[in-house]
């Protein structure tokens, strides 16, 4: 058992209230579904504190995309000789879109590995997930992702948490997945303490009707690098980053302020800035990281031309 497991599973079993006396681990439903969106973040999370936590150097303010997101629905198996393991298969059944995942896939090992946090002995899970928005293509589909696997894991065993401790959950799996609980805007607190215990996220209560998102498809293919290792090589070789967490904590207070007043220009402005100084310390990390593509750059350029025209319009981008 690694150190990483070992504390991984010590901060589950804090937030779910395990202990020998009182075995949280037993399911008590045959099924648990869960449902979540997919948020875009506009004051950005890039880089963090705790690797094995999920613990952000920054907290961070999102809004989510309501009919895009993921749908979950997980079962328990016990594990016998009359039902082994699958060959070629990990140890749980994973279904994403309609395709049972091989072993060897990255999407698998991950969520297997996330999953072991949770599982009875000698039990396996099966998961049937289905994503609306592109894996892994800058839609934040981990978040949604680990969010709806939480909620359905929480309905599973029943362990009946308060959204706070969902999001905490949640977070484990993927840092903005703590967001993705919530509809309309969520605060990220990046939180204090080395437990973890105070890094969650919580919704933000307004009413901005008028507010209007627009999607650019610009490529559905997975990322290059992933966002994990991204921000740990940024945080590592980046000249630019001392200077980050600082800013990124400026500009999420001013979009607080923004949402607080329902000002279009003062979010607009900020997020957009926000979006620009998170991909500049990435592209100073060695080696460069470069998300965009040449429609990126088209798209941006579009949005600027428009707002010479009058029209107040905006971009931000994971």
């Amino acid at each position: 058992m690694s150190e990483t497991f070992k504390q991984q599973q010590q901060f589950v079993h804090q937030v779910i209230g395990h202990s020998r006396t009182s075995n949280k681990l037993i399911p008590l439903n045959t099924h648990g579904h869960g449902v979540a969106p997919v948020n875009i973040a506009l004051s950005k999370y890039w880089g963090k504190r705790d690797t094995v936590l999920n613990l952000p150097m920054n907290g961070s303010v999102s809004i989510s995309l309501p009919g895009l997101g993921t749908k979950t629905t997980v079962t328990l198996q016990p594990i016998t000789k009359k039902r082994p393991l699958p060959i070629n298969h990990s140890i749980d059944q994973i279904q994403l879109n309609g395709e049972t995942l091989d072993a060897n896939n990255p999407f698998c090992i991950r969520l297997t590995a996330f999953l072991d946090l949770f599982r009875p002995e000698n039990h396996a899970f099966q998961v049937n997930t289905h994503n609306t928005v592109p894996t892994a293509a800058g839609l934040a589909s981990s978040a949604s992702g680990y969010a709806a696997l939480v909620l359905a894991l929480n309905e599973l065993f029943q362990w009946q948490l308060s959204l706070q401790k969902r999001s905490l959950l949640a977070r484990l799996g993927s840092g903005s997945a703590s967001r993705s609980l919530y509809s309309g805007f969520a605060l990220w607190h990046k939180g204090q303490q080395a437990d973890g215990l105070d890094s969650y996220a919580e919704p933000i209560e307004t009413q901005w009707p008028e507010l209007c998102i627009g999607l650019v498809k610009i490529n559905v293919q997975q990322k290059p690098i992933s966002s994990t290792t991204g921000m740990q090589n940024t945080v590592n070789t980046c000249d630019l980053y001392q200077s980050w967490p600082q800013q990124a904590e400026k500009n999420m207070q001013t979009i607080l302020e923004s949402i607080e007043q329902n000002n279009f220009e003062q979010l607009g402005q900020t997020a957009e800035h926000n979006a620009l100084s998170m991909h500049a310390t990435m592209m100073a990390t060695w080696p460069p990281i470069v998300y965009w593509q040449p429609e990126s750059l088209a798209a941006m350029q579009t949005v600027w031309q428009l707002r010479q025209q009058g029209i107040a319009v905006y971009f931000t981008m994971d």
